[in-house]
């Protein structure tokens, strides 16, 4: 499996004949400025985790120039459709959609998800959610979305035994760095865990320090990437 980091929660994985981006947020992000163009090359399917603007991103753009199937929540869906988008593969929380060549597992993220309008006033846009990605014959990967620990993450690894953790770090819009070392190590048995949401805007945690302080002594592999440059697993 191969991954790449694009800053914030911005992420492309390439898997036997899948490659997916993740909340694509590439143009108006200010930590990445190769665009959306080059991430998106050859990409099969995108992924959301919920409809705030800093994680839709060039997802209406990049779905109508490569005809990717969308994979999210029903309202996102659905609004993604009115846009012109054709390909649309909708779920919710605790279903499992197949996308061909792997599953997209829906389970809960505490958070909220809206799309902000010019002239003022919001979309709804569903709720938020993660996203478990099981791939034959390679690891079990779970994206986190925007989220505070929960306790019902217990359950997400009984069910689902994930290896790679995408986590939130950056605080004051998620957990925290060192809340959410606490949710890898008491809930999880990740090999790797990759932090994200953090060193984007002067509102949320600049850099991993606190998360990647928390994880120590742990077996767990944290990474922090650079972005944009990819990486095997």
């Amino acid at each position: 499996m191969k991954i790449t980091w694009y800053g914030h929660s911005a992420f492309r994985i390439e898997a036997g004949s899948a490659k997916i981006l993740i909340d694509p947020f590439l143009s108006g992000n200010p930590t990445w400025d190769g665009g959306w163009e080059g991430p998106a090359e050859g990409i099969t399917h995108v992924l959301l985790t919920h409809g705030h603007g800093d994680h839709i991103g060039d997802s209406l753009s990049i779905l109508k120039k490569t005809g990717a199937m969308l994979v999210a929540n029903a309202e996102i869906c659905t609004w993604f459709g009115s846009q012109g988008v054709e390909k649309t593969n909708p779920g919710n929380h605790g279903g499992t959609v197949d996308c061909g060549g792997f599953t997209t597992t829906f389970v809960n993220a505490l958070h909220s998800s809206s799309l902000s309008q010019e002239g003022g006033g919001n979309i709804y846009l569903g709720n938020p959610l993660g996203l478990v990605l099981h791939f034959p014959g390679e690891k079990t990967l779970y994206h986190m979305g925007d989220t505070d620990i929960f306790g019902d993450m217990a359950l997400i690894e009984e069910l689902h035994r994930p290896q790679i953790g995408i986590v939130p770090i950056g605080d004051r819009f998620t957990m925290g760095g060192a809340v959410a070392a606490l949710a890898c190590r008491r809930f999880f048995n990740f090999e790797t865990v990759i932090p994200c949401h953090y060193g984007t805007f002067p509102a949320i945690d600049p850099d991993a320090d606190k998360f990647v302080e928390g994880m120590k002594g742990t077996s767990t592999n944290v990474l922090t990437p650079e972005r944009g440059a990819p990486f095997e697993l």
